[in-house]
């Protein structure tokens, strides 16, 4: 699909998906604030400048809710996230705005503390190395789908507090929903039912036994029950859209860091070596530094979730009309001249780096704590355990899967030196 302006870029094509980043140099230069019309058929603004995006990002004209979409017949529900509507699970903070949003979010925050997270650590440790084990003395992978998808599954699962004998269930739901288009039709919309009625289940079971003081390392479903504001509480209908988006969010986004910044890694030597050298030192300096860099480089999200005008506004010069659909494109943002020096420079030391991988403004990412420590986790053992890992093909040959939010490869295959437990 080529962009509208004369001159402009494809967009879209699986050339594009391989690598957008020259057709968002061009945007930014020449259409900064682009309207479009997507695969899907919807049309809707591009904004793909920093400043541009940051603005919209935190402006309160800009509805999460998908009502405000004045959008014709046949872009009906394609704005969202398949099968969600009929699974009743709208009532999450990606599709809500203040008040109801800062209620959610604020309940949600009292059960997703940054000290859960952190008290977390060696169990996605445990996790990152129990799947390293498993192909370490193979001397070959697929780290997409031995590595990267796995670890961020089991966590999340961990952390809601789905049982052990039932995580493989959510691991075949959310490859079906991470594949979009690579599946049976409608399959991703029966994944998310079927995880809506199994949340719904649980939720219920998890409630009921409930005890009357929270147990030290208590699960998230457990705390988003728990959790009250001024004697309000989550529905069972909140509860289980909040535990699904906090795994659908939070699955995929990290699949993609890991996958994405390992590919980097592989194909930025000074940089990895760079990183190999201060993890062997003892040194978290660069690590922390490093994925920060790697979510601006290359992130996971490639345009942010969906937002539609209450009112026309103004956006970098252009008129946005009441009922548009508008889509920060972080990907563009994130290398934009006039914000980061070097963009297409990748510096694992660089510490002016206020990216927008994870969202600005009241939507910023709440699971952006638990996916810095999966990336950080998931990079600094796999670099540790497996120090000549290296690409297993050329990478004009490696695939990236289609759809229009999240950016992340298809497989990753890579070989090593064959290691022992």
């Amino acid at each position: 699909m080529r962009c509208d302006v004369p001159g402009g870029p494809e967009l879209f094509s699986w050339k594009f998906a391989t690598d957008p980043y020259p057709a968002y140099a061009w945007l930014r230069e020449h259409a900064p604030v682009h309207r479009t019309e997507l695969p899907s058929g919807v049309e809707a603004w591009l904004v793909t400048r920093y400043a541009d995006a940051k603005q919209a990002l935190a402006d309160h004209r800009l509805s999460k809710n998908p009502a405000h979409h004045d959008e014709p017949a046949h872009a009906k529900g394609k704005t969202g996230i398949p099968g969600e509507r009929k699974a009743e699970l709208m009532t999450h903070l990606l599709n809500i705005d203040p008040p109801d949003h800062t209620r959610l979010r604020r309940l949600v925050s009292k059960a997703f503390t940054p000290r859960r997270v952190a008290e977390f650590a060696p169990r996605v440790q445990e996790l990152t190395d129990g799947l390293i084990d498993g192909f370490a003395e193979k001397g070959s992978a697929d780290l997409i789908h031995e590595f990267a998808f796995p670890l961020p599954i089991y966590a999340i699962c961990d952390l809601l507090g789905v049982p052990r004998e039932d995580q493989d269930d959510f691991r075949d739901w959310a490859g079906m929903m991470i594949r979009h288009q690579g599946g049976p039709r409608g399959g991703v919309a029966r994944s998310v039912k079927k995880m809506r009625g199994y949340l719904a289940d649980l939720i219920h079971r998890k409630r009921e036994a409930l005890p009357t003081e929270p147990a030290p390392g208590e699960d998230l479903i457990s705390g988003l029950i728990r959790a009250s504001d001024h004697g309000e509480h989550l529905t069972e209908n909140e509860a289980a859209a909040m535990a699904f988006i906090l795994l659908f969010a939070g699955f995929e986004t990290t699949v993609n860091l890991i996958g994405n910044g390992t590919y980097a890694l592989l194909t930025h030597p000074e940089q990895r070596a760079r990183l190999q050298a201060s993890l062997a030192a003892g040194e978290t300096g660069l690590l922390e530094t490093g994925v920060e860099e790697l979510l601006r480089y290359d992130g996971p999200v490639e345009l942010a979730t969906w937002r539609f005008a209450t009112q026309p506004l103004t956006i970098g010069g252009q008129h946005i009309a009441a009922g548009d659909p508008v889509l920060v494109v972080l990907a563009a943002a994130d290398r934009d001249p006039e914000r980061f020096a070097d963009p297409d420079v990748l510096d694992l030391a660089r510490r002016d780096n206020q990216h927008l991988g994870y969202g600005h403004g009241i939507h910023y990412c709440l699971g952006a704590p638990l996916a810095r420590l999966e990336g950080q986790t998931a990079l600094a053992t796999l670099l540790t355990r497996l120090p000549d890992l290296r690409l297993a093909a050329d990478p004009a040959e490696l695939r990236w899967r289609g759809g229009l939010i999240m950016r992340g490869l298809r497989t990753l295959p890579v070989e090593f030196t064959p290691t022992q437990r």
